[in-house]
């Protein structure tokens, strides 16, 4: 028997899952952003500290100067981090904007596996990760007002 308190089998208890669902899935989504973000800039800093650090490919498509690698990483993980934080604001556009970013990140660490092919790996994953995080919820027109 359900009392008046009780929000055994109400609305509110589902809009009450729901949105625990949904900070859970963007707080997912920023940590991870975070992480990676904080990965990417490691990994140019290293980059631009130290051209030996990353070892030159040859006969590679994508011949592309070790410091101009360390200067993407260096942004892409700035801006990762930053989209991360902004992230956590729940925000319609902290959230297409994160999705932007970690696409692009995928394609750079895509590009990147025949210099580091394990860090490579690594950092598609956690991309995959915030990806799925970021579209497995659906909006609805609530969210968007």
């Amino acid at each position: 028997m359900a009392y008046e308190g009780d929000t055994y089998g109400s609305a509110r208890s589902s809009e009450t899952h729901d949105g625990l669902l949904v900070t859970g899935i963007f707080l997912f989504a920023a940590v991870l952003m975070l992480l990676g973000g904080s990965f990417h800039v490691l990994q140019g800093l290293a980059a631009l500290l130290d051209d030996g650090f990353i070892p030159s490919v040859g006969n590679y498509a994508y011949d592309i100067d070790i410091t101009a690698w360390g200067w993407m990483h260096l942004i892409t993980g700035t801006f990762l981090a930053l989209a991360g934080a902004g992230l956590l604001s729940g925000a319609i556009w902290a959230r297409l904007l994160a999705l932007f970013i970690v696409v692009a990140s995928a394609i750079i660490n895509f590009v990147y596996i025949p210099y580091q092919p394990l860090w490579s790996l690594v950092q598609l994953t956690l991309n995959g990760l915030v990806i799925w995080a970021l579209l497995s919820y659906r909006m609805t027109d609530d969210d968007l007002a």
